[in-house]
């Protein structure tokens, strides 16, 4: 085992203290969507449908996007799958995996934890998702611990992507970090086909105090990064901002097409994609690879009459009221 995938989302109060629950129920249509609450923080996860995370809100503030369509969700057939999503890449040349990415999981209840397993398939890939709440000071989060194991007879090569949705119309910022960019213009843009531009400029994304922003979406929705500054924020026009962070590694090998660290899909309508990315794993049969994120949602003021949001004050309340990912 190599590292571990971890999700937050904090909450500052005396909540924190009290035990957390869990207990499978129905949601919409799916019948049995797993509930974990800590206090006023609320997680349903899906294990009929890809192990994914129907909704995740703290004090009423959702992080989650979730599509109309998967309030109808019948057995067996194709439908929606949005909100809290997971799965491996490389995008480009991952080996496909319906059965992970939209099949039914099993899943397991014991002390507070939820774990979601994914079907054997072809592909050749398992994962396992670990879901319970931690807690760091007064602050109160769900964890999530993504595992890939190598079921099959031969070395696969795969890497961690997030794909989590989040509702559209906000603000997403980039720290660029200390290490210079291998793009011109501090992103790649993904154009027509295979064409990967990275000179674009689009008036949308600009870069200002050390950061990058997506201030609506741009002329393509595809976005990848190369920063190793290791998290993301994402300010929504409700007052909330959803950050998340992860472990970058420098010297190691990132096997997305263009070695990106992270990605963003902003079309226009009503989602955006936030999508961290993690080093190429090289798996041999048996072997397993984890990776860390840890997701975090608190108040902010959305800018109004055209004014900004203050970058070096997100990143300081980012710095002092979350936990850097190991």
């Amino acid at each position: 085992m190599r590292c571990s995938l971890v999700f937050a989302v904090l909450f500052v109060g005396p909540a924190c203290g009290e035990e957390p629950t869990v207990r499978e129920f129905a949601f919409h249509n799916y019948t049995k969507a797993i509930e974990l609450k800590r206090g006023v923080a609320r997680a349903v996860l899906c294990p009929q449908a890809g192990g994914r995370v129907l909704s995740f809100s703290v004090d009423g503030m959702e992080a989650m996007q979730l599509d109309d369509a998967e309030k109808r969700w019948q057995p067996g057939k194709a439908g929606a799958i949005s909100a809290g999503r997971f799965d491996y890449g490389p995008e480009l040349t991952v080996t496909p995996h319906p059965k992970a990415w939209a099949g039914e999981w099993t899943s397991a209840i014991k002390d507070g934890t939820a774990i979601l397993t994914s079907p054997r398939e072809d592909a050749g890939i398992q994962l396992t998702r670990i879901f319970e709440f931690i807690t760091h000071g007064d602050s109160i989060g769900l964890s999530c611990k993504q595992t890939m194991t190598n079921i099959s007879s031969d070395v696969r090569e795969v890497c961690h992507w997030g794909r989590s949705f989040s509702p559209g119309g906000g603000i997403c910022v980039i720290p660029l970090g200390d290490r210079p960019s291998r793009f011109p213009s501090k992103f790649a843009m993904y154009e027509e086909g295979a064409i990967i531009n990275v000179k674009a400029i689009d008036p949308k994304i600009r870069v200002r105090d050390g950061f990058l922003e997506i201030l609506a979406p741009p002329r393509k929705p595809k976005l990848g990064f190369d920063s190793y500054a290791g998290w993301l924020a994402y300010a929504m026009p409700n007052d909330t901002l959803f950050v998340k962070r992860f472990p970058t590694y420098p010297d190691r090998v990132y096997n997305e097409a263009a070695g990106l660290t992270l990605s963003v899909w902003y079309p226009t309508g009503p989602r955006i994609e936030l999508e961290p990315i993690g080093p190429r794993e090289r798996l041999k049969p048996g072997e397993s690879a984890s990776f860390v994120e840890e997701w975090w949602l608190f108040k902010h003021p959305f800018p109004t009459n055209g004014g900004q949001l203050d970058l070096k004050a997100l990143a300081a309340k980012v710095e002092k009221q979350t936990r850097p990912a190991k």
